[in-house]
C-alpha cells in the first residue's frame, strides 16, 4: 500500500533501486568493481528513459548484464556507434547468424566482462543488427518494455509487436 503523499514515480524509482541492491549483493563484489572500471554506469538504471510505449524503460538483464553501458538497460548516446537498444532474448540461430556477419557473441571475451552468450540469454541488441536479423527470418524476440523508444526512430512499432515476447507467452 502507497501513503498518501507519495507518487507512483517515487515508488518505481525505490523498485528499482531494491532490484538493482538485490543484485549488487548477490552479484559478486569484484566482478561489479572490475565492470565499473570499464563502464563507470554499470549496476546503475535511468529511471528517465523511456521504452517505445512512451513509459519507463525497463531492465533488459542483469545476468549477463546488457547494455552500452552496462547498467543493464537499453540506453545508447551518441558515442554508442552500434545504438544497443533493442532488448532481445537471443535464440541459437541469431547467434550463428550474427557469428557469420562478423559479429560473435558466443565467444568470451574476459578482457570486456563479455561472458559470451547462449540461447535464452537477454542482450541490448544493435538495431540495424536486429532488423538485418528481422528482414532474413531469423530476428530474436524482444521485451518492448525494455526495448528504448529511439528503436522507433528505425522500425516501425509494428514490425517491432511482431516480436513482442509478452505475446509469444
Amino acid at each position: 500500500m502507497v501513503k498518501e503523499g507519495y507518487l507512483i514515480k517515487d515508488v518505481i524509482r525505490f523498485s528499482s533501486v531494491l532490484i538493482i541492491l538485490c543484485w549488487s549483493t548477490i552479484a559478486n563484489t569484484q566482478n561489479l568493481d572490475s565492470l565499473r572500471n570499464i563502464y563507470p554506469m554499470a549496476g546503475i538504471s535511468d529511471d528517465k528513459a523511456i521504452n517505445v510505449y512512451g513509459e519507463q524503460l525497463q531492465m533488459c538483464c542483469l545476468d549477463p548484464v546488457t547494455g552500452y553501458y552496462r547498467n543493464g538497460q537499453c540506453l545508447t548516446d551518441a558515442s554508442d556507434h552500434g545504438t544497443h537498444i533493442v532488448c532481445a532474448r537471443v535464440t541459437d540461430e541469431f547467434l550463428i547468424y550474427s557469428k557469420e556477419r562478423g559479429n560473435d557473441l558466443i565467444t568470451p571475451k574476459p578482457q570486456f566482462n563479455f561472458p559470451g552468450l547462449k540461447h535464452g540469454d537477454h542482450w541490448c541488441l544493435c538495431i540495424s543488427r536486429w532488423y538485418e536479423a528481422h528482414k532474413a527470418g531469423v530476428a530474436p524476440p524482444i521485451n518492448l518494455n525494455a526495448t528504448n523508444v529511439k528503436a522507433l526512430e528505425y522500425v516501425s512499432i509494428e514490425i517491432l509487436e511482431l516480436y513482442s515476447l509478452a505475446k509469444m507467452n
